[in-house]
């Protein structure tokens, strides 16, 4: 079970899905649903580390994405990471779930308690490269 998730650092706003393998198949369609879900004449700019299935060749990102993959080897400039962090220590390490749909139960309560307080997200996202980034356009 994966968990692809997207934060606007700005705003709190998120993209997510729960998904049994990380593919391509996967990721498009989280993309495809991230697209839908922007505001007309919006553009994001979706930032995310070299896994094989962001970088697929297969991958058709929407007009209104542009992919911006990390430098080899930065964890540090992820702006993801925070979250992933958040949720492994405060909601879903060193536990024991029953089964699939538990766990995948815990996820979802997880994400859903992290997502109800956007400035929270902001905190944990909002890395001072990407403000910087943002005051230049």
């Amino acid at each position: 079970m994966y968990l692809f998730g997207a934060v606007c650092p700005a705003t709190g706003e998120t993209n997510a899905w729960l998904m049994p393998v990380a593919n391509t198949a996967a990721i498009q369609v989280q993309l495809d649903d991230l697209s839908r879900q922007l505001a007309a004449r919006v553009h994001a700019v979706l930032v995310l580390d070299r896994a094989g299935w962001h970088m697929a060749p297969a991958l058709r990102v929407p007009h209104n994405l542009t992919l911006l993959p990390l430098p080899v080897r930065s964890p540090e400039l992820n702006p993801a990471g925070g979250l992933w962090h958040e949720l492994r220590q405060r909601h879903l390490s060193n536990r024991v779930y029953a089964d699939q749909t538990a766990l995948d139960d815990a996820v979802a309560t997880a994400w859903n308690t992290l997502v109800d307080d956007p400035t929270r997200l902001r905190r944990l996202c909002d890395f001072a490269w990407i403000k910087a980034a943002r005051e230049t356009v």
